[in-house]
């Protein structure tokens, strides 16, 4: 019912387990220190965006798009066209949407609108092929995402996207580089989204599978991770059991993730065997003990059908204390 991903690390990228386990594909990425971390001539009634990314175009679907051009006086046709734009074309500034007139082009601008793509501050490359991206956001803050390509047997490739949900983490487990770096913020939905469309242009490939492990705990900041994945699923067009979420466990938010009857895969970060190790070395253990846990990973899958991964870094300290304690 539930299956235990010992080897997950081999296959996606793990913020904390990356950085504790130094994995093979991500040793030369890791080692790497330099890289730590209106007025408006518009018609009367103004495009608005949701809440979640105000003016920001990256993020919005189809339909919004197709709105944003109405209530700028154009037809619904330049809706699907700035989706064609932002999503297949992957286009960063509303000036270089030259499939649009003009006029339009220059009225999104007045009214502040932007497309919402962020630049590559650097970049470091694996021995394997594995790229490790540092995308400077719009208040200079540094997010880490991975690309990850593994070849079969036939020649296919399959693209991880290890993506950051946060700025930084809270939680600050004691083998994780990122946590001991402080917490400045979560990620908004568009934030989330450009570091898929940033390593498919960097790989000139597909994404074919996103894992939320890069930097930050995501059911922290469940709102903006849960606008990215309909996003990612609808409009960049990567299946949700294509989709891993992963978590070191925050209490009631496994339930609330369930309630939303996801067809993607939950990963749990356990790192030791029983309660007292797990509180040593992943603080906020303590306010969610290993049963609980465990009973809502089981909910989750009655709930919807999909199985839950763990993840464990194999720390030798840890495994020396558990067998010490045996």
């Amino acid at each position: 019912m539930i299956a235990t991903s010992m080897a997950l690390i081999q296959h996606v990228c793990s913020a904390p387990l990356a950085r504790a386990a130094r994995p093979r594909f991500l040793a030369a990425v890791i080692s790497s220190r330099n890289l730590s971390i209106r007025s408006s001539s518009s018609p009367p009634s103004p495009a608005r965006a949701s809440q979640a990314d105000s003016h920001v175009l990256l993020g919005m679907s189809e339909q919004e798009l197709q709105q944003v051009a109405l209530d700028f006086g154009q037809q619904s046709f330049r809706g699907k066209q700035l989706h064609h734009l932002i999503y297949k074309r992957k286009v960063k500034e509303i000036q270089d949407f030259s499939q649009l007139p003009q006029a339009f082009r220059n009225d999104l601008e007045e009214a502040g609108w932007k497309v919402g793509r962020s630049p590559i501050h650097n970049t470091v490359t694996a021995l394997d092929g594995t790229i490790k991206l540092l995308i400077k956001l719009e208040d200079n803050r540094l997010i880490e995402t991975v690309g990850i390509p593994v070849e079969d047997s036939k020649g296919s490739v399959r693209l991880t996207a290890c993506v950051s949900s946060q700025v930084g983490c809270p939680l600050r487990c004691s083998f994780c580089a990122t946590g001991k770096g402080g917490f400045s913020r979560n990620l908004k939905r568009h934030e989330i989204v450009e570091q898929v469309l940033a390593i498919e242009e960097l790989f000139k490939h597909r994404v074919t599978n996103v894992v939320f492990m890069g930097m930050g705990e995501p059911m922290l900041n469940l709102k903006s991770v849960l606008e990215a994945h309909q996003c990612l699923n609808k409009d960049v067009q990567i299946g949700q059991r294509m989709i891993t979420i992963s978590t070191v466990g925050v209490p009631n938010t496994i339930r609330k993730l369930a309630s939303h009857k996801l067809q993607s895969t939950l990963a749990v970060s356990l790192h030791a065997p029983n309660q007292k190790l797990r509180e040593a070395i992943v603080p906020s253990a303590k306010s969610y003990p290993l049963d609980a846990i465990m009973k809502d990973c089981k909910d989750y899958f009655l709930e919807t059908s999909r199985r839950v991964s763990f993840e464990y870094a194999l720390l030798v300290l840890v495994l020396l204390l558990a067998s010490w304690s045996q």
